[in-house]
This record gives structure tokens, C-alpha cells and sequence, in this order.
């Protein structure tokens, strides 16, 4: 059986002050819980770069793992803003956000781009929580799952299925982030269930054993429905991880 895992998204929020409360939050909240309760669920938060130190040193020791929202495709050199591989791994991160819509529309980063930098991800011994999805546009317009197929094999032509051992695949339909709206859970599967058989037709083990989550304004009040879906592997959460008891309560409906 999967693994269920919530991961966090803070996105460009957080202090070092306000950072401290919630991770102390956290640490006291779910740390018994993911030991003894829900030994079956991955917690993980993806903080903004500056705060990967403070996170590595107040979650070092706990049950919850971190990560970073975004990585270069380049190994080193002349990059300047850019974050390599090997400066993540220097802070403890384990997994990283890879194609998040908003790289993809608000900063250009093609398909090509997003497997460039899945690729150096997979190279350095990261995991990658690859993530795909369409806009409203492109579900009205009924392309929703040629548009996931052009991200994913995207990807498979760089990597290879191989690629995919040891990745997470979030599903995140653009017109559901930060939107207040969420597709409703038989929305959601169909996609997942979508994605899994398309892996499957490459290699059906590995298709099954890959988490697949879902990322659209889950929330503690429409979690359990979301993660009772066969294919439904967690939730990539986004604003409702900056509040400790509501991301708590996701993380509880993931255990359910």
C-alpha cells in the first residue's frame, strides 16, 4: 500500500519570527502522531530558500521532512539568483518542488525546462514532486488530459520511466490554486487514475507504487473526502500549511 504524504508549499511567505511559532507548532502537533498514530504518512514542508537553514536546524531530529520549492537544472557556474542541487542537499533537503504552475506561468519555465531540471534532481539523489496540471481554459476546452500527457512525457523522454522510481506527482489543476475552488473528488481521481495508467503503459509497477497527490486548495474540510479516492496519495497544500492547525488537521484526515 502507498504511502500517503502531505507536503506543505509556503510559497514566498514566512519570517524568521513567524517561521519559528508554526515549525514549534508543527514539531509538538505531529511529531507523536507520525511516530505512533499514522506511521503510514510522510509530512513535509517546502519553505522559500533563505529559511532552509532555520527549518534544517528546528525540524532536524523530527518526523518531518523538508524541502525546497525550486532548483536549477545547472550543476554550478554563472547563474546568478539560482540554487544548485548540491546548496539543497548542503541544508538536509531530500525533495523538491519541480514544474509548480506558478514557475511555469508566472516565470516561463517550459516543459523542456521542468524536465532539465527533474533530470538534475533524480542525478543528485533528490525527489522531485513533479508537478503537472491544466488551467481553466484548458478543461473547459476538454484537452485536460492531453495537456497532462505533453508535461509527463516531457519528462519520460529526459529520464526515462525510470525516472519516476522514488518521485511524487502532483496533480494540481491551475484554476483550483489559491482560487478558493477545488475539483470536486471524482474530478481529482479521474486525473490521477489518468496519470497512473499512462505510467502504466511504460512500466505497470512502478505506476502503482508511484504517490500521486493532489494540490488545489485542499483544506482540513475537504481533505478526508479528497485522500478516500483510490488514487489519491496526499495533498500538496498550499495556504492552509501556513496555518499549524489546519495543515495538522489535513495531515489527520490523511491518516484516516
Amino acid at each position: 500500500m502507498r504511502q500517503k504524504l502531505v507536503a506543505g508549499n509556503w510559497k514566498m511567505h514566512g519570517s524568521l519570527q513567524s517561521n519559528q511559532v508554526l515549525l514549534a507548532q508543527l514539531r509538538e502537533k505531529l511529531d507523536a502522531k507520525l511516530g505512533a498514530q499514522c506511521a503510514r504518512l510522510e509530512v513535509l514542508v517546502c519553505v522559500p530558500a533563505p529559511y532552509l537553514a532555520q527549518v534544517q536546524s528546528s525540524l532536524s531530529g523530527s518526523s518531518i521532512a523538508w524541502g525546497a520549492q525550486n532548483v536549477s537544472q545547472h550543476k554550478s557556474g554563472a547563474y546568478t539568483g539560482e540554487i544548485s542541487t548540491s546548496m539543497l542537499q548542503d541544508f538536509g533537503c531530500r525533495h523538491v518542488l519541480i514544474g509548480h504552475s506558478e514557475r511555469r506561468g508566472m516565470y516561463g519555465e517550459t516543459d523542456f525546462v521542468v524536465a532539465a531540471k527533474f533530470k538534475a534532481a533524480k542525478v543528485a539523489g533528490l525527489i522531485p514532486v513533479l508537478c503537472v496540471g491544466e488551467t481553466l481554459q484548458e478543461r473547459e476546452s476538454g484537452v485536460t488530459e492531453s495537456v497532462i500527457a505533453r508535461q509527463i512525457d516531457a519528462v519520460l523522454e529526459v529520464s526515462g520511466i525510470d525516472g519516476f522510481w522514488q518521485t511524487v506527482v502532483a496533480y494540481e489543476p491551475v484554476w483550483a490554486i489559491g482560487t478558493g475552488k477545488t475539483a470536486s473528488p471524482g474530478q481529482a481521481q479521474a486525473v490521477h487514475a489518468y496519470i497512473r495508467q499512462r505510467l502504466s503503459q511504460h512500466h505497470a509497477g512502478l505506476a502503482e507504487e508511484l504517490r500521486i497527490v493532489y494540490g488545489g486548495s485542499v483544506k482540513a474540510d475537504n481533505a478526508a473526502e479528497l485522500f478516500a479516492m483510490p488514487d489519491i496519495d496526499g495533498g500538496l497544500v498550499g495556504g492552509a500549511s501556513l496555518v499549524s492547525a489546519e495543515f495538522v488537521a489535513i495531515c489527520e484526515a490523511a491518516c484516516s
